[in-house]
């Protein structure tokens, strides 16, 4: 079971209005939806604030919150796109009914929530200002405390403010298009360290820099989507190099262009153009493939194809 709880508040009764966070939760509610196939993924509660008509009060966050984190399930996600605020207290989420940034919802109670949670696997995405704050023991203290299982993604550290721009966050906009397909591996898995990875690769030095902690023994999947690809040919790595380290020799007969084609050749060097263009094999001494084959050269595994090599002979996957 995949839970995730997903808020965005733009309404606010006593201080500035946000224009962009709504749009967020549901641009974060239909990424975590389906996988790429159309499968479930995830069971999402989507709670957004956007007049009084349905504003989200700091006692509405906190049930919704401790709902979440209470079952045993696999995975229980919890993103929110909204004010933050900091002091020396610690950080709080700042839900519609704020009047004093003290007064939302606290960062380390929320950690505390998720810490005595049962569930295998926790998630927090918070793209708000001073969200790096979360999970410290204070602001003036360089200590975080997770219990295993547990990760969390934030736009920003805690001395900084969450950007938005056209009606979005920088941040979000970031995580979406990760879990869109851009970060998956070879086998189509999109995982919060690729995520951040993206994230943190897509913004400069003198932008918002997002924070990542974790405390987990390997990476879940939040989504799959469909790989570049198929399983069966990826596996095929390992039978046109029996060994990692060697070069294959090619030949005219492998191009089927050529005055000389092989049907069994020209099937295995489509299978290995497929390789190059995911940068798992590079010819040897020529700049395509097309001329390694004419030019009687050869082909060899990339770094990343010795790892997908590795990944198939241990049967990992």
């Amino acid at each position: 079971m995949r839970k995730a709880l997903v808020v965005g508040i733009d309404f606010y009764e006593n201080i500035n209005q946000l224009k962009g966070c709504v749009n967020d939760a549901y641009a974060v509610k239909q990424v975590l939806d389906r996988h790429g196939d159309g499968t479930k993924n995830f069971d999402v509660d989507i709670e957004i604030a956007t007049s009084s008509a349905n504003a989200i009060r700091r006692k509405d966050l906190k049930n919704k919150i401790e709902e979440l984190f209470k079952d045993q399930c696999d995975i229980a996600l919890f993103y929110f796109s909204g004010h933050g605020y900091i002091e020396n207290t610690g950080g709080y989420l700042i839900t519609s009914d704020c009047k004093d940034g003290d007064d939302g919802f606290p960062m380390n109670e929320l950690l505390h929530i998720v810490n005595n949670s049962q569930a295998r696997n926790k998630v927090i995405i918070l793209d708000c200002c001073h969200a790096g704050v979360m999970c410290k023991l204070s602001p003036q203290e360089n200590i975080s405390i997770l219990t295993e299982g547990t990760t969390i993604l934030t736009a920003s550290s805690e001395n900084q403010y969450a950007i938005e721009e056209s009606g979005n966050g920088v941040f979000t906009n970031l995580f979406v298009d990760a879990m869109n397909g851009s970060v998956a591996n070879l086998v189509g898995d999109i995982t919060p360290g690729s995520i951040y990875a993206h994230i943190d690769q897509s913004l400069g030095a003198w932008e918002q820099r997002p924070i990542f902690k974790t405390n987990v023994r390997s990476f879940i999947t939040l989504r799959k989507v469909q790989p570049p690809i198929s399983l069966s040919d990826l596996k095929k790595l390992t039978e046109l190099f029996p060994e990692k380290e060697q070069e294959l020799k090619l030949d005219t007969s492998f191009e089927p262009t050529s005055d000389t084609p092989d049907k069994e050749n020209t099937a295995r060097f489509e299978l290995l153009q497929k390789y190059n263009r995911i940068n798992l094999v590079v010819p040897v001494g020529a700049e395509h493939m097309y001329y390694a084959a004419m030019e009687n050269k050869s082909c060899k595994l990339t770094i990343l194809g010795e790892h997908y090599w590795n990944l198939i002979t241990k049967e990992r996957i």
